[in-house]
């Protein structure tokens, strides 16, 4: 991967397709607000922004768990990844339930907590932590561990817990890293559509029309500016 530079590349002008896919980013999500929490309590209270997909539920009691915006699953020949909004303590179960029948073997979590992590490593799914400012681009130590975490599991073969003794059943070359942000429309599918550019090779437009297709309103125009003057390593 080439050094990346701190000039700012110039715009390129889109056109046909282009345009439209460009079009239709303006139209999309704007700034998520981000939920806080300081201990369980919170956390299983806390505020949470949907995003207006299909829901699944699960009626315990009185009181009705769903997961607000399905998943989106985003696969290329050699990676697989799962999109999601924010899963709160209250439905986490649900999000497990989705993860198993994709072969999760991890989980990014570039948001502020609502959930404890407990469930997950319990489920055979590992956390990590790549937290960043809603309205931001990624940092370059998000960015770094990010690239290194889709590179060990889809392109060296290590890790991931994506064998046949894995709790979740999945096999190696099933392995799939979900990544979630409040509600899955900005930071999460920014990380995906870098890890598209950085491996597989695709531009921005091109990495977004890929994920748009599949998840309305993901990436808005701030966000897609930033990936056109995105620098491959």
């Amino acid at each position: 991967m080439a050094n990346s530079s701190n000039a700012a590349p110039a715009m390129r002008k889109f056109s046909g397709s282009e345009a439209a896919v460009v079009d239709g980013i303006n139209n999309g999500g704007g700034v998520h607000p981000s939920p806080h929490s300081h201990h369980a309590a919170a956390i299983d209270s806390s505020l949470h922004s949907g995003g207006g997909g299909r829901k699944s539920s699960l009626t315990v009691g009185a009181s009705v768990a769903s997961i607000s915006s399905k998943p989106t699953p985003i696969f290329t020949r050699r990676m697989r990844f799962l999109i999601m909004d924010a899963p709160r303590q209250s439905n986490l179960h649900l999000y497990i339930r989705e993860c198993r029948r994709n072969h999760v073997t991890d989980i990014v979590r570039v948001c502020e907590p609502t959930y404890l992590g407990s469930e997950l490593t319990s489920a055979g799914i590992q956390l990590h932590e790549m937290a960043y400012e809603d309205g931001h681009s990624p940092p370059e130590p998000v960015l770094q561990r990010w690239l290194a975490l889709v590179e060990e599991r889809f392109l060296l073969g290590g890790g991931g817990g994506g064998n046949s003794n894995n709790k979740n059943g999945g096999k190696s070359d099933q392995k799939t890293i979900a990544v979630h942000c409040v509600a899955g429309l900005g930071r999460a599918p920014v990380l995906v559509a870098i890890a598209l550019m950085e491996f597989e090779g695709m531009d921005a437009v091109e990495a977004v029309m890929m994920i748009r297709g599949q998840r309305r309103g993901a990436i808005n125009e701030k966000q897609l500016r930033y990936l056109e003057g995105y620098k491959c390593r």
